[in-house]
């Protein structure tokens, strides 16, 4: 059985990538025997090997919501997994919408499917996924517990945070989410709470960087992300035992630097804190 360990595969907030930068966002967490993806954005294959996971080896995949730097990659992860042996059904949760998704990608990719199916013998790939509605609610996942609770991430409403219980860990993960309430209710006592962060300072030069937008990003970044500060709050309020932030926005601006998220957390969080980096494992145990 593998350690009980959360890996952030992708760190980055934000689909867009350029030379240099981390990968969207992406989190392994291995818990209890079980091997379970959150969020599959851009490059989240190439991560899951990586961290030495065999993509035939997901026991389950959860997608926090319909932003493209949490499921780009979901449709070409379960075909990458399918060539490489795949055929048990994986299941998937996801906000409603998600089963529209790997419809329209079956039908992008349906002359290489159904040739692979008649000239390789391979299984059928679409009940490979098994997808769910994700709601606000308590479910099983093997021995594990998962609670869900709608967080704040406008103009989307299915948005969720998560929180993993085992038999003697447990973990929490923001999604993408302004700073409220009810996450510091949900992360009462945690190992570990992987928080979504965003520096203020930064807003300017990233807005002017992206170049093909307008004030409107600006307004989205200020009112559907939590800054540093108020995730290191919301670690304090909870109790929880250590914080990694990710989802950074930015993490690719040369002039903010690791430094600068440490001194911004640490202003209202005095424990172990880790800034999110691609591949960075966090042990439980």
């Amino acid at each position: 059985m593998r350690a009980n360990k959360v890996t952030l595969l992708g760190t980055k907030g934000g689909p867009a990538i350029r030379p240099g930068t981390r990968m969207p966002t992406s989190i392994l967490v291995e818990m209890d025997g079980l091997t379970i993806l959150v969020d599959a954005g851009l490059g989240v294959s190439r991560g899951l090997c990586d961290a030495g996971v065999a993509l035939t080896d997901l026991d389950a995949i959860l997608i926090t919501h319909l932003h493209s730097d949490h499921y780009l990659e979901l449709g070409p992860l379960l075909h990458t997994a399918w060539t490489a042996g795949l055929h048990k059904p994986i299941p998937i949760y996801g906000p409603e919408g998600l089963d529209h998704y790997w419809a329209g990608f079956l039908n992008a990719m349906s002359f290489d499917v159904e040739l692979r199916l008649r000239d390789e013998g391979r299984p059928a790939l679409e009940p490979l996924a098994q997808i769910h509605v994700l709601e606000p609610s308590q479910m099983d996942l093997g021995p594990l517990k998962v609670t869900t609770l709608r967080n704040e991430h406008p103009p989307i409403t299915d948005s969720y945070a998560l929180r993993l219980d085992g038999a003697q860990h447990s973990v929490v993960l923001s999604g993408d989410t302004a700073p409220i309430a009810d996450m510091v209710e949900l992360s009462k006592g945690a190992d570990l709470l992987v928080h979504e962060a965003m520096l203020s300072a930064g807003i300017d030069a990233l807005c002017a960087r992206v170049g093909n937008g307008d004030d409107r990003l600006r307004i989205h970044l200020e009112r559907s992300h939590t800054p540093a500060a108020e995730a290191g709050r919301i670690a304090t309020e909870a109790g929880v035992k250590q914080l990694a932030l990710n989802h950074l926005v930015p993490c690719d601006d040369p002039n903010f630097t690791e430094t600068h998220w440490q001194e911004e957390t640490s202003r209202t969080w005095s424990g172990p804190l880790f800034i999110g980096t691609d591949g960075m494992s966090l042990p439980l145990d």
